[in-house]
């Protein structure tokens, strides 16, 4: 990083404004919620899981339907599907011998959707 870089995040004199720094202070979450918020966008963080939510958007899959959309083995798919479960990012839904994979609540399919509307804005 050069000089012009690094100066254009630091104000020009060290001033606290106590005021500001308690109300963000009371308005940030917890800890514990802070850690579980970091972990849910570690899920995210991988291009594979995103790729299966992207699919998901679209409704409901299978596993076979969800390895077949993104060419990859069912095998793959399944071990990504288990993390996204674990996250409850995604939900299952048993039909049969069939388990059937969506999005598993509305705020998952509106995170997925804003960050995809910032990433194209960007571009």
């Amino acid at each position: 990083m050069n000089d012009t870089t690094e100066n254009e995040d630091m104000c020009g004199i060290t001033c606290v404004h106590q005021e500001v720094v308690q109300a963000a202070r009371e308005r940030m979450p917890g800890d514990e919620e802070l850690a579980d918020l970091g972990d849910f966008f570690k899920t995210f963080g991988d291009s594979t899981r995103i790729r299966i939510v992207s699919a998901l958007m679209a409704g409901e899959l299978c596993v076979c339907d969800i390895a077949a959309t993104l060419e990859m083995s069912v095998s793959a798919v399944s071990h990504q599907l288990r993390v996204l479960r674990s996250s409850k990012i995604v939900r299952t839904r048993r039909d049969g011998k069939q388990i059937y994979y969506s999005i598993d609540d509305q705020h998952v399919g509106i995170l997925f959707s804003v960050a995809l509307d910032h990433v194209r804005e960007g571009r």
